[in-house]
């Protein structure tokens, strides 16, 4: 549509401009014409970023302009109000400008400098010379419930840009990241099922550290069967038939289960070691563990499939374009996800935590006494805090951070620390329990056996 003059404003979704007092004082006396300029980017091709991957709010550009001088450099900002529903998970909203400068010049028709802050504000004139793009200096950003307030420190052309936390090129480096992380993961975590069996074979532990080994062996196994699944998923994923997919997407939740049920078993060892250190005997207690960890999982996946929660799962950006396709829980069924996987590993995590405060605590407080200063020296002490509170869950909990962040380095962090927990852990477990040969059985064994005879003492 034409320019034409508004007698009324809409409720409800209208937007909402303030101008500072500070711009009128400024000016002369008389009178000055006071210009706001809805323009359709869409219909009008105007605006258009090279490469741009972020959204434009409803396809919507705003001119303000004040006179003839330009203005900038306000000590009270212009705010604009843009009007809009709730943002879908993962979206941010960023308040921008049109900065014709901004890019390589190209031989067609762009925006004149009459959008530059400065300079005279007035509708843009199409010229030829620059290519232009969205800047966001001088503007802050407050979302809101009901829309997001920009405030800019002077006039020009503005939009809300609409930023997806994942968009194509992110995706496809993201899964090629983790693909490489978990063949490396899988390669050590086999180094780790093998080196545990070999230690526990070769020398002659104590039961608590026989134990200890065998949980380790049954949690490297569930990240070994994760990192299998994911990279069966990545690589079928889009080309099989629908029968496959769900097996393949019930297959991978049931390995993710199973690696939060050997992390919890994980904290509740530590639990039963450190807290109830008196009197522990559990018959075949590594078997019943066992039924647990791979047991449990079954019923939960059984129950999802029957539901037919499994099948293809696609990833969009904010043009719902597909940018990524796992066999996975289905969109129709994500309160399976929430509460299978995000509310399940939440309460883990929560113990865990728990766990991690009361072995840490008993540590210093040893540490304080002496009682382990001959046998463990102070890094390889903060070397094992670290490796428990990676076999407890530390890395998953960072893929909760990813939600709803369009910072591309977080969700590398993520990908590269969860892909990557296999190594850590052979790591750790090397350092702590070798050789052993003349020593006693690790600083957790001894500070167990410690914490045993110094209770048994005060009884």
């Amino acid at each position: 549509q034409g320019p034409r003059r508004l007698n009324t404003t809409e409720k409800g979704k209208a937007g909402k401009i303030r101008l500072p007092r500070e711009i009128f004082q400024s000016l002369s006396s008389q009178p000055v014409s006071v210009v706001v300029t809805v323009l359709n980017i869409q219909k009008l091709g105007m605006f258009k970023e090279v490469n741009q991957r972020a959204q434009v709010l409803d396809n919507t550009v705003v001119g303000i302009t004040v006179g003839e001088s330009g203005i900038s450099g306000l000590q009270d900002p212009v705010q604009l109000t843009f009007a809009h529903r709730q943002l879908p998970p993962g979206i941010t909203p960023q308040c921008v400008f049109w900065d014709p400068s901004k890019g390589t010049p190209f031989s067609g028709v762009g925006l004149g400098t009459g959008a530059v802050p400065g300079t005279h504000s007035h509708p843009p004139v199409p010229v030829a010379g620059q290519a232009g793009g969205w800047r966001s200096s001088g503007c802050v950003t407050q979302p809101g419930d009901k829309g997001t307030v920009c405030s800019c420190d002077h006039l020009t052309f503005f939009t809300l840009l609409l930023n997806p936390a994942l968009d194509g090129s992110t995706a496809k480096a993201l899964i090629s990241v983790a693909t490489a992380g978990c063949g490396v993961a899988m390669v050590f975590s086999i180094f780790t099922i093998a080196f545990c069996i070999f230690i526990r074979c070769r020398f002659r532990f104590e039961e608590t550290v026989r134990i200890n080994l065998g949980l380790h062996v049954n949690l490297v196994g569930s990240l070994f069967l994760l990192n299998l699944a994911f990279l069966l998923n990545s690589g079928l994923s889009g080309r099989t038939h629908p029968r496959t997919c769900r097996v393949l997407g019930g297959l991978t939740h049931y390995c993710l289960l199973c690696c939060f049920t050997w992390t919890a078993l994980e904290g509740c060892q530590l639990y039963l070691l450190f807290v109830k250190v008196l009197g522990i005997y559990i018959h075949h207690y590594l078997a019943k563990l066992c039924l647990i960890g791979w047991g449990f999982p079954i019923l939960v996946v059984g129950v999802a499939g029957v539901i037919g929660s499994y099948g293809e799962y696609s990833i969009q950006n904010t043009d719902h374009q597909v940018i990524a396709h796992l066999c996975w829980i289905t969109s129709k069924h994500l309160l399976v996800h929430y509460i299978t996987n995000c509310g399940y590993f939440g309460l883990i995590f929560l113990f865990n935590t728990a766990v991690f405060g009361v072995v840490t605590q008993k540590s210093c407080s040893l540490q304080g006494t002496g009682a382990v200063q001959g046998h463990r020296k102070p890094w390889k002490v903060a070397l094992v805090a670290a490796g428990l509170f990676c076999l407890l869950g530390a890395t998953w909990a960072l893929a909760f951070l990813t939600y709803g962040i369009s910072s591309a380095p977080v969700l590398y962090l993520s990908t590269i620390l969860n892909s990557l927990q296999g190594i850590f852990i052979f790591l750790w477990l090397v350092i702590l329990y070798y050789p052993k040969t003349k020593e006693t059985t690790g600083s957790l064994s001894y500070i167990i056996r410690h914490d045993k005879t110094t209770t048994a003492s005060q009884d």
